[in-house]
């Protein structure tokens, strides 16, 4: 499980930087900008998911060593 959250995380961080690499600085509300800028809220809230994830499983097998 920790290596399939893994490969989640580095996708999402590709996403990210891929939807960066779209904003148009000139226009950045306009056109194919706005799509990047939810694209880059997406793949950050993805990481962000994953990570609370990763964290509750090292949690629970803390918890389940103590018992």
């Amino acid at each position: 499980m920790k290596i399939f959250t893994n490969i989640l995380v580095l996708l999402a961080v590709a996403l990210l930087i891929f939807n960066i690499t779209l904003i148009d600085f000139q226009n950045p509300f306009k056109g194919d900008s706005i799509i990047a800028f939810v694209g880059i809220a997406a793949s950050f809230c993805a990481v962000l998911i994953l990570l609370i994830f990763r964290m509750s499983k090292k949690i629970v097998e803390k918890m389940n060593d103590n018992a």
